[in-house]
């Protein structure tokens, strides 16, 4: 299926921005549009290293799915999985073990319309669209289980999707998530702060003011909460870059929060 197809008959939204298209831009996508790159160059202008930070999660995603599918995951949900870029999960888990199952979850149509294209021909990946917010739907999404099995151990990927809901929200789709998955099953979360640059901070967030959800910005001890009923792997909750690094770290930022949890 071509993607023009995909689109044809929906509602895409693009006359405001979307986080999913403001990543895309940050990470040198093409598949966004005005509103989405005047609000991603909106924080560009505040605190030029953003894009190098959405680089630095994007980085932090793979190492903890290699992590996963090295422990023996073979089944991922993607929660928030925005366009596709290289080394997408299904490209890492797969390229571990080749029978891992992935779904992808997003609440823009854009991201199932790119998807569907990309995964016309990969019987092993899906892409839905749900939203954080109605997680037990989500979880149960008919699609989503036609390749998920909740007796088996899965790996759920809440990567730079809970700071786009309220307190509320994001606690009870954290719980949501950890009552459903079976014991062995991993939680890989990063999530965007004030604590490390808090002069710029709010300004930064602004970039978020026109979407549907704009943005929270929580701190070390709210997002380690997250984990409480996991058993939170070394080296803990850290900034991104610091998360089992591959290479240097000497120009590390600090925007965003990271850690990998395990349900006993």
């Amino acid at each position: 299926m071509a993607v023009d197809e995909a689109f044809m008959g929906t509602d895409l939204q693009v006359e405001k921005p979307h986080p999913a298209r403001i990543y895309d831009y940050w990470l040198g996508g093409k598949d966004n549009y005005a509103p989405d790159r005047a609000a991603a160059e909106h924080a560009i202008k505040t605190s030029p290293d953003i894009p190098t930070a959405a680089r630095e999660n994007r980085g932090f995603l793979q190492r903890a799915v290699r992590m996963c599918a090295g422990a023996g995951i073979r089944q991922f949900i993607d929660v928030g999985a925005g366009l596709p870029t290289q080394g997408n999960v299904h490209e890492i888990a797969q390229g571990v073990a080749p029978e891992s199952r992935v779904v992808y979850v997003d609440n823009d149509p854009i991201v199932l319309a790119h998807g569907r294209a990309l995964l016309a021909d990969n019987r092993s990946t899906t892409v839905i669209t749900a939203d954080i917010r109605d997680p037990k739907r989500l979880l149960d999404e008919p699609t989503l289980l036609q390749l998920i099995d909740y007796t088996e151990p899965v790996a759920v990927l809440l990567v730079a999707v809970l700071h786009f809901v309220d307190d509320f929200q994001a606690a009870a789709a954290v719980e949501a998530v950890r009552e459903r998955i079976a014991p062995g099953s991993y939680v890989v979360l990063s999530h965007s702060t004030h604590e490390g640059y808090p002069e710029k901070a709010a300004e930064v967030a602004k970039t978020w003011k026109d979407t549907n959800s704009g943005i929270r910005l929580r701190g070390h001890a709210d997002v380690e909460a997250f984990f409480e009923g996991l058993d939170l792997l070394d080296p803990g909750v850290v900034h991104v870059p610091m998360w089992r690094p591959e290479g240097p770290t000497d120009h590390a930022t600090r925007w965003m929060y990271a850690g990998v949890g395990r349900k006993p």
